[in-house]
């Protein structure tokens, strides 16, 4: 009978498939219970070091467990204290000849801030409110008027711009655009210390991508205590890349530059990034104060992808739970 046929033809195509199916298989049933070989992991785990975790003994543990690059937040700390940190991975590393951990250095880059306020005290900000923020950076605030490090504000925002305040735990629209500053509508109740970072998504930031700071610490501690690589924060263009390579000299020339995509305009400019860098970073926390969060994992698969192609290593950060 036809209808014989078919369903014996049906039923031999899937016993193919599924022999199929689990003979080219990657993943076998036994992984789930193997134990994991560390020796084999092809991705690489940055770690963060601070008070935490700067001791020797504790440095020790962290190489055992897989640390394969040193992370120095140069946002936090000095030379003297992240010249210590340097000399604790070294002793650790003597416990440990067989491993290697290379070291980053992370720049702060530019940043825009709030300023003081009156009496260090944090601030009460209520949704519906009106607020001033203005450019005079020696003002103490209050929740009336509170400053901001940024002397370009008013010609860098419009109307109907929106400004995140503290990693986004107070978000304000601009309202009006003054001389010195703007006029907000406080969106949501926030209570927000001083000198909290803000975020203008979608403008062009007229900041260098390397402040005095961040020279001091590329040229003073970067080339003198070995540095591998550079984690440069805000990059917006290739040029970048030339100008830290500029900054490093013949002295550095060997020293890696991961290029850290946090803005609208690093996004806009990715090709040209990517090819000038060596390598990349998709900073995910600061990427999602400038589109929306929805929109992060997009991007990041989208630079994870060119930056394959391209055979340039790419980090992913910050965020991840």
């Amino acid at each position: 009978h036809p209808w014989t046929c078919r369903i014996l033809k049906i039923n031999t195509l899937m016993v193919e498939s599924k022999h199929s199916a689990s003979d080219s298989s990657k993943i076998k049933f036994q992984s789930i219970f193997e134990t994991i070989d560390a020796s084999q992991r092809k991705t690489k785990v940055i770690c963060t070091l601070g008070p935490a975790c700067w001791d020797v003994d504790m440095l020790v543990k962290m190489v055992d467990a897989g640390m394969d690059v040193a992370r120095l937040n140069f946002s936090h700390g000095d030379h003297k204290t992240h010249g210590q940190t340097v000399e604790n991975l070294k002793e650790a590393l003597k416990q440990r000849p067989e491993k290697q951990v290379a070291l980053m250095l992370d720049t702060k880059g530019p940043e825009i801030r709030t300023g003081l306020l009156k009496d260090s005290k944090p601030i009460d900000l209520v949704a519906g409110q009106d607020l001033e923020i203005t450019t005079d950076y020696n003002l103490e605030g209050d929740n009336k008027r509170i400053a901001c490090s940024y002397k370009s504000l008013p010609e860098t925002v419009s109307v109907g711009s929106v400004i995140y305040i503290a990693d986004g735990s107070l978000t304000v629209n601009v309202t009006e655009i003054l001389e010195n500053g703007v006029k907000v509508k406080v969106m949501n109740d926030a209570r927000i210390g001083e000198k909290k970072n803000m975020n203008l998504p979608g403008a062009i930031i007229d900041l260098p991508t390397l402040t005095e700071k961040d020279e001091s610490d590329l040229v003073d501690f970067g080339l003198k205590k070995g540095i591998d690589m550079i984690a440069a924060s805000f990059v917006r263009k290739a040029e970048d890349i030339d100008n830290i390579r500029d900054v490093l000299g013949p002295r550095g020339a060997h020293i890696k530059i991961i290029a850290k995509i946090e803005n609208h305009e690093g996004l806009n400019n990715y090709d040209e990034i990517l090819q000038a860098t060596d390598g990349i970073m998709v900073a995910r926390g600061d990427l999602g104060m400038e589109i929306p969060p929805e929109k992060v994992f997009i991007a990041q698969k989208w630079m994870i992808e060119k930056a394959n192609i391209a055979s340039k290593p790419v980090v992913t950060a910050t965020q991840m739970l």
